[in-house]
């Protein structure tokens, strides 16, 4: 035996990761930003790229995903291009948690106006959703928004990340609203003029206007993480 003890001989299995496995999708966006964000909120991140990182059904290799922003007529010409297009369709529709953040809520949407011809969508939640809703890149601007649902009061907001950003024209039935931004800001033309909706819940899909991964907090991330731990259960 050569001086060996039985937990030499043999030793204790490594404990089983029961993380989350909750891919990026990485054609575009904030890969990196997203990945950390998930990491803080205790879920196992793995980059998303080809046909090949999805499975036929849910908690296969994915228990959930995340949609990046970017630019949408981009994304869903290199989803198309790359086979992810009708596999994440399927995934989507068979009850896969989603979150879609500023691109990743137009591809998410039912219906988008805006929209190029001929562009494809993954669907999932019943909304009208604008692109570009709050102007160009130029446009682009932060704000505290106070939404209960995603934590946020008046003595601790959530500081929301708005770049060439959608909004939702319409929620349909069973979607909840999340967050909107305060109306009457300054302003009577300016982006976030009324109070438009920026964060939307459909079941196990979850949708934001704005770059939650931005700025370190990870409220958005959290709600998220738990969203799919929930799923996991059922």
């Amino acid at each position: 035996m050569s001086g060996r003890t039985p937990r030499a001989l043999f030793p204790a299995p490594s404990a089983i990761d029961q993380r989350p496995t909750i891919g990026v999708l990485a054609l575009q966006g904030d890969v990196r930003e997203h990945s950390l964000a998930l990491a803080a909120a205790g879920a196992r991140a793995v980059a998303v790229r080809s046909a090949r990182d999805l499975r036929s059904r849910p908690g296969e290799r994915l228990d959930g995903l995340i949609i990046p922003g970017g630019e949408s007529t981009t994304m869903s010409t290199l989803l198309a291009s790359f086979g992810m297009l009708q596999p994440l369709r399927g995934l989507i529709a068979a009850g896969l948690p989603a979150y879609g953040s500023c691109a990743g809520m137009i591809l998410l949407a039912d219906r988008v106006e805006g929209a190029e011809e001929g562009q494809s969508f993954l669907g999932g939640i019943r909304m009208t959703v604008r692109r570009n809703a709050f102007g160009r890149q130029v446009d682009s601007y932060e704000e505290d928004l106070v939404a209960p649902a995603l934590g946020a009061d008046e003595d601790h907001p959530l500081r929301a990340v708005f770049i060439r950003a959608p909004w939702v024209e319409e929620a349909g039935p069973g979607v909840e609203i999340l967050a909107t931004t305060r109306a009457g800001r300054a302003g009577t033309e300016g982006p976030g003029t009324g109070g438009r909706i920026v964060a939307v819940r459909q079941g196990p899909l979850l949708a934001t206007a704005f770059h939650p991964e931005v700025g370190g907090d990870h409220r958005v991330h959290d709600i998220f993480v738990g969203m799919v731990a929930a799923a996991r259960r059922r």
